[in-house]
């Protein structure tokens, strides 16, 4: 039985023992949030805050940041929050039939406004506030020499990138985000993560050209789905030519069954997905011809 059998195999029975937690086995601080008033933001400023490079969930204006005697960086660059206040339609106020409409039932209309906000990470405050806040556990680990070797050698290497706190792949710029090594709880869960998304890469038009990343699927989706379990089954195989397999398959397991709940947890989908892993896993290998998964 060759390996990609066998670690097949290990992650179905591991399946049949129920569902388990998803792996994110690296720090986090929880949602984006302001630092003065310590409430998250909601709705698009989740997504516009999250979205950007700094692990620090703290943001505050610049005005926050002098009342609390401190800076920003010079140079550094402001994102932006929206949010919408109510406004009472004075008489006579000229605006379209929809909003003439609408204030005639509430006399109040919606106006969009946006502020800009800094991330604690672009600012300078003094030590007694720092102290009070949180702090992001992080952990020393060195790099594990057979994993690294595997992701150097691959061919047509996507870019990689550290920042943030979140792990993806944009099809789209052909890149890979991670976060900073120090996050990471352990070299094994780093190394797992990225070949999840080197899996992914290899799904991109210019390697594989694998229907569920050529095609952008809709999250949750029966497509997107499929290719997490792709991702993660390649990643295991990985994982176990790297010689980490034992430290991670667990979560890689958790992670898997977790969307298989979209395919009402037929564990054949893992199978069906073994064959497409195998190729992902032998594409970042740069081997051709490896036994059946299936």
């Amino acid at each position: 039985m060759d390996t990609y059998a066998i670690v097949t195999e290990k992650i179905i029975n591991l399946l049949e023992q129920g569902i388990v937690p998803w792996r994110r086995p690296w720090s986090v601080t929880g949602l984006p949030r302001n630092l003065v008033s310590k409430k998250p933001y909601r709705g698009i400023n989740l997504f516009l805050l999250s979205a950007t490079k700094y692990v620090s969930p703290f943001w505050l204006t610049m005005k926050q940041a002098n009342q609390l005697g401190g800076s920003v960086h010079k140079g550094e660059h402001s994102q932006m929050v929206v949010f919408w206040r109510v406004d009472q339609i004075p008489d006579g106020d000229s605006e379209s039939d929809a909003e003439q409409e609408a204030g005639k039932k509430s006399g109040r209309r919606f106006v969009l406004r946006y502020y800009r906000v800094f991330n604690l990470e672009q600012c300078e405050l003094p030590q007694a506030v720092l102290a009070k806040l949180p702090t992001i556990e992080t952990y020393q680990h060195d790099p594990i020499q057979a994993a690294e070797h595997i992701i150097a050698a691959m061919p047509n290497l996507p870019e990689i990138q550290r920042a943030g706190s979140k792990a993806f792949y944009s099809s789209v710029a052909d890149r890979i985000t991670l976060p900073p090594r120090e996050l990471f709880i352990s070299a094994e869960e780093e190394m797992a993560t990225e070949f999840h998304e080197l899996s992914h890469a290899t799904g991109s038009p210019k390697r594989l050209n694998r229907k569920s990343i050529a095609e952008a699927a809709p999250f949750g989706s029966p497509s997107y789905s499929f290719e997490e379990i792709i991702a993660e089954m390649s990643a295991a195989y990985l994982c176990a030519e790297a010689g980490i397999s034992p430290a991670v398959i667990a979560n890689e397991a958790a992670y898997i069954q977790g969307w298989l709940a979209t395919f009402r947890s037929d564990r054949r989908m893992v199978v069906i997905a073994a064959a497409q892993a195998q190729k992902a896993a032998d594409y970042i290998l740069n081997v051709t011809g490896g036994g059946c998964a299936a």
